[in-house]
C-alpha cells in the first residue's frame, strides 16, 4: 500500500531480544494525510530500515507498507510496517529526473515491424 503525508510525530525507540536471543529494535511514526480530512496514522519501521529511512519531523513523505493483522489471546492487532520512503517536496512525489537508458537497447525508431505474411496464408477472415 502507499500513502502521502507530513510526519507529525516521532515515537521513542524501543529494544529487545526475542526468545531465541537475536536483538530486534522497532521506532513509530506519525503521518499525517493532506486530505480533505486528513487521517493520522500510525507506521513502524524494523531495524536497519531505521536509520535507513531517516525520517525526521515535519517531513512530507509519499510511504510504502504493508499492514498486517495477527491474534493474540482472543484479541487482534494491527500494524502497518514501512518497506519504502520516499521523500516529498512541496507534496509531490520526488521522481528520478530521466529514464535510464542501455547502451545495447535499440530505439523505437531502429526496431522494425514483424512481417504480416501475405498471400495465401491470409485466406481466414479472424480478426486476430
Amino acid at each position: 500500500m502507499e500513502i502521502k503525508g507530513k510526519i507529525i510525530q516521532l515515537l521513542d525507540e524501543v529494544s529487545g531480544e526475542s526468545k531465541t536471543g537475536n536483538q530486534w529494535r522497532k521506532r513509530e511514526y506519525i503521518l499525517e494525510t493532506m486530505d480533505q480530512y486528513p487521517k493520522k496514522i500510525c507506521f513502524n519501521a524494523w531495524g536497519e530500515k531505521i536509520d535507513q529511512f531517516n525520517i525526521q519531523q515535519d517531513e512530507m513523505i509519499n510511504l510504502h507498507f504493508d499492514v498486517e493483522s495477527r491474534e493474540y489471546n482472543g484479541r487482534w492487532f494491527t500494524e502497518c510496517k514501512a518497506w519504502r520512503v520516499d521523500r516529498n517536496i512541496d507534496g509531490t512525489t520526488a521522481e528520478p529526473s530521466a529514464q535510464p537508458t542501455y547502451a545495447n537497447t535499440p530505439s523505437p525508431a531502429q526496431t522494425s515491424s514483424p512481417s504480416v505474411p501475405q498471400g495465401p496464408e491470409m485466406d481466414d477472415d479472424l480478426p486476430f
